[in-house]
């Protein structure tokens, strides 16, 4: 089989651009408070500041539903707040206290940031062919072509979160990270991404414990 080095340098740049497509969230920080034992908590109330009503309900119901495939019992805030009245850190944790909680997670938009990338001007057109009069002399070949133009210009957002565990009992910060995600067309999909990434590093700080 003989590929060419532009056919390869033109596959390596379509690769590189699917990827920064499904780019995964980036923990960019984190700190974890040492004073607090491994699975400390039993009953987490999930909480997200701002954004729409919708997008606040599936953030919060991806939380509950990893977080009780965990083994961790937890409860949504819009059970408790009303969707129409305003959600602040303060609402947040007395919602917690109601809902008989011992932690809170919660999560807030501290940046945005909109980007801009170039992709290449040309779209990939594939062919594979066997030459040769006699299967003794016959080759195959495997070949690229482009279709030159102006490159491709994509506009997205960049996104900068910080998400908190709280000890609702001591009134204490557990853990904090910031997490830096890129806008997806897929909401659903960005947002269990996300949750994944937290749950990950709240487990690899043995900070839930199994409560049912």
């Amino acid at each position: 089989m003989r590929i060419s080095l532009r056919a390869l340098g033109m596959l390596f740049v379509m690769l590189v651009f699917a990827g920064c497509s499904a780019t995964k969230p980036i923990v960019l920080s984190e700190w974890r408070s040492p004073a607090y034992p491994a699975g400390a908590f039993k009953r987490i109330m999930v909480g997200g500041l701002g954004g729409e009503t919708s997008i606040r309900r599936n953030f919060e119901d991806e939380f509950v539903l990893q977080l009780r495939a965990s083994g961790v019992d937890a409860v949504p805030s819009y059970s408790v707040i009303p969707d129409e009245e305003k959600i602040d850190e303060a609402r947040l944790k007395k919602a917690a206290q109601e809902a008989r909680a011992d932690a809170l997670l919660f999560a807030r938009l501290v940046q945005t940031e909109h980007k801009t990338e170039y992709g290449p001007g040309y779209f990939p057109y594939t062919s594979l062919g066997i030459f040769g009069s006699s299967s003794a002399s016959s080759w195959y070949g495997l070949s690229w072509y482009g279709l030159g133009g102006a490159p491709s210009v994509y506009h997205y957002n960049e996104y900068i979160s910080e998400t908190t565990f709280y000890d609702l009992n001591k009134n204490d910060v557990v853990w904090t990270g910031t997490i830096k995600t890129t806008e997806r067309e897929n909401v659903r999909s960005a947002i269990k991404s996300y949750v994944e990434t937290v749950i990950k590093k709240l487990q690899e700080r043995n900070l839930l414990g199994q409560s049912f």
